[in-house]
């Protein structure tokens, strides 16, 4: 699977420099100066990087054989791709989480209760500002946003082909059918 590391975005001067629209988390990695970069669509490339530079948190780079601006124009909307098992190893330095996986792999997973019982299929993976959600869509159609915590997530079995969850109770729509209010409750 392609995972794609930059679109090339504008022309920026006249001797062929590009700003880059970044898509990756290690861009000091991939965007080095010699680094060969293929491109969708394939046509535009393969890309080798001549000269890279940051300014103002914004990439911006020159390929080999693109010299002016007429060219660089032409790589507008290029996307500059990697091959998903081609992707920097994490160096466990940083202090990131090692349980770290691409939305495509969590795709398709069935999603387990930790009794076993079926709760659905992950379908999505959405970014949110304090942690991920996982997109369920649970056995009757509904989909809901599952926060991806190890405390409701604690295990991810990709080569298994599963997810286990252990929600908190009226997280899932399936759990509203088990929810029974007194008129007690009801008269507040």
């Amino acid at each position: 699977m392609l995972l794609t590391v930059a679109r090339i975005g504008r022309a920026h001067g006249l001797r062929g420099e590009v700003a880059l629209d970044v898509r990756t988390d290690v861009p000091d990695e991939r965007l080095v100066v010699g680094a060969v970069l293929t491109t969708d669509p394939a046509s535009a490339g393969p890309l080798t990087i001549q000269r890279s530079r940051v300014q103002q948190g914004r990439w911006f780079v020159v390929f080999e054989g693109v010299g002016d601006r007429t060219a660089a124009e032409a790589l507008t909307g290029v996307s500059l791709v990697v091959d998903a098992g081609d992707e920097p190893e994490d160096d466990g330095d940083d202090g990131d989480d090692v349980d770290a996986w691409y939305p495509h792999e969590l795709a398709g997973l069935r999603a387990e209760g930790t009794d076993g019982r079926l709760l659905g299929e992950i379908v999505g993976l959405e970014h949110a500002p304090a942690h991920d959600l996982l997109l369920l869509r649970e056995p009757d159609g509904a989909r809901t946003l599952v926060p991806f915590v190890r405390a409701i997530v604690p295990v991810v079995d990709v080569s298994g082909g599963r997810v286990v969850l252990d929600p908190p109770g009226g997280l899932l729509a399936s759990d509203a059918e088990h929810l029974v209010v007194s008129d007690d409750e009801t008269r507040g």
